[in-house]
């Protein structure tokens, strides 16, 4: 069945106008998702690079030979930016337009004026170079990226092999035969301007999920984190514990709780302020974590309680971690020497199981103790049941 030429020229700049006004209109709702404007503005430009290449052999060449086809590669350079933006990379002007500039520069030779299948050949590989362009954003950034990007790394490479085959294969045609609907290259029109309807749509629907799924996993992860030291919550502690605790119960390996919590923390803030609060909260934060493997979980759970769970990690080897964030938040230069300290009560799941509740009451327990010891220590909830409860070694 032929398809109609210039009902898919109709089509197409409708559609391209259409996805344009709509992908910029998302943008200007979330303008944080610049790569949407970068991405509205490139089905805008292919619309107006449609129509004024539309006016070829009308007698005024000028227009659709060089305004035209620059405009419609700058486009292009506006789909490589909006992936590029999309993985955290700030947008390359020069690389924007060199397309266009290579395209005015070759304008300028009569053999490329002249000719029509040059034409085509050059503005098709120019496409295939920022098509690949676009492809290397998506695969370089994969590692990092949480969202589903293989769509539009298969929907780019289908369009640049589109384009590779036309570079090889089309040598061009007056738009009267095209549009007559006569001549040897008209299917492969028709099919340039389907497929090209068909890539707008799906890389705009694509990168709209890719956005949506992105803003999705903020909000979760600003769900699970602690405003303040960014570390995990009590929510985060509690999903992410119980996981732990069952990965270890599985594979038979011990696990240790330590329960944390800052020394005359309200007196802190009554005698230096707030701020100074923070700053403490933030610093023993920073600290914890560099003692700490990235398997432990590791969270705030109260206002200046933390808590850590230690995957496959004995008593012995617990006491020595604990012992190591109390001397290193003790020794910190924030305040004054001695001012600055944390108690510390030490749990395992050899005499309380892997259930995090039982786990986190005998680690209060123990903590509870350390604080009536005179703070500033490590209490092992073994020793606390015992009435052991005088200070560890240091």
């Amino acid at each position: 069945m032929a398809l109609h030429i210039p009902t898919l020229l109709v089509a197409s700049v409708f559609i391209f106008f259409l996805m344009g006004l709509l992908t910029v209109h998302a943008w200007l709702r979330e303008t944080r998702e610049r790569c949407l404007g970068y991405l509205g503005a490139m089905m805008l430009l292919a619309g107006v690079g449609v129509v004024l290449v539309s006016l070829r052999d009308t007698g005024m060449d000028l227009i659709p030979l060089v305004l035209g086809n620059v405009i419609l590669l700058l486009g292009a350079g506006m789909n490589w930016t909006a992936m590029r933006v999309f993985a955290g990379r700030a947008p390359y002007v020069p690389g924007i337009v060199a397309g266009a500039v290579v395209w005015l520069v070759l304008y300028q030779w009569p053999f490329f004026r002249e000719s029509m299948a040059v034409r085509v050949s050059v503005y098709s590989l120019l496409t295939v170079g920022y098509c690949l362009l676009t492809a290397h954003e998506l695969w370089r950034n994969r590692q990092q990226w949480e969202v589903a990007y293989m769509p539009a790394l298969v929907l780019t490479l289908f369009h640049t092999l589109f384009y590779i085959v036309r570079a090889i294969n089309d040598r061009g045609f007056p738009l009267t035969e095209a549009l007559s609907g006569m001549g040897r290259g008209v299917p492969f029109f028709s099919l340039m301007l389907f497929e090209s309807m068909l890539y707008v749509v799906g890389i705009a629907y694509v990168t709209l999920a890719m956005v949506k799924e992105r803003a999705e996993l903020r909000f979760k992860a600003a769900a699970y984190c602690d405003a303040l030291t960014g570390i995990g919550n009590r929510r985060a502690f509690m999903q992410h514990g119980e996981q732990l605790l069952s990965h270890c119960q599985r594979r038979g390996e011990p696990v240790a709780l330590l329960l944390c919590d800052l020394d005359n923390f309200k007196r802190l803030n009554d005698a230096f302020g707030h701020q100074t609060g923070d700053e403490a909260l933030i610093a023993f934060s920073r600290i914890s974590a560099e003692k700490l493997r990235k398997k432990d979980v590791f969270a705030r759970i109260g206002g200046e309680e933390f808590a850590c769970l230690l995957a496959d990690t004995d008593e012995h080897t617990a006491v020595q971690v604990a012992e190591r964030i109390r001397q290193g938040f003790a020794q910190l230069p924030l305040l004054e020497p001695g001012l600055l300290s944390v108690s510390i009560g030490v749990v395992t799941s050899r005499e309380s199981g892997y259930d995090l509740s039982r786990l986190l009451s005998r680690a209060d327990e123990a903590l509870y103790s350390a604080k009536g010891s005179g703070r500033n220590r490590v209490q092992k909830a073994s020793d606390s049941v015992s009435g052991n409860t005088g200070p560890l070694p240091t």
